[in-house]
């Protein structure tokens, strides 16, 4: 099993940048892709990045490409997302989630879908004010 822990969310203005981090204790982290998804009140969870287990792959929704950056840091078993020039509709609870992976990594379709991963933090929220 694996525990998630987000944080570093919290009230920012339009145009500034927040970091989140994604602590993930239990089993081996380098066998897990990781995941970012949000959810904004009244709609559905949707995605926002993803990374393979490797680190060397990276996919993000086409609503954050070139704002957000996500990485992850082996040592410290934690998947981090960087928010650049963030919005008010970046409003949202964020989340973290893994996916037990054994082979190769997969593509965008498969890491947007939340529905493939295995485990998810409780979320933090972010808000961004105009």
């Amino acid at each position: 099993q694996v525990q998630l822990v987000e944080s570093g969310g919290g009230l920012v203005l339009a145009g500034v940048s927040l970091r989140l981090s994604c602590l993930a204790s239990g089993r081996t982290f380098s066998r897990w892709a990781m995941g970012w998804f949000r959810q904004a009140p009244g709609k559905e969870r949707e995605f926002v990045a993803a990374i393979s287990r490797s680190g060397d792959r990276t996919y993000y929704a086409d609503s954050v490409k070139g704002r957000f950056t996500i990485s992850r840091d082996s040592a410290k078993n934690t998947v981090n997302l960087q928010m650049n020039s963030m919005k008010p509709d970046d409003t949202a609870v964020y989340y973290c989630a893994a996916d037990y992976e054994e082979g190769p990594a997969y593509s965008i379709r498969y890491y947007s879908n939340p529905q493939n991963y295995d485990y998810w933090g409780q979320g933090t929220q972010v808000t961004v004010s105009s």
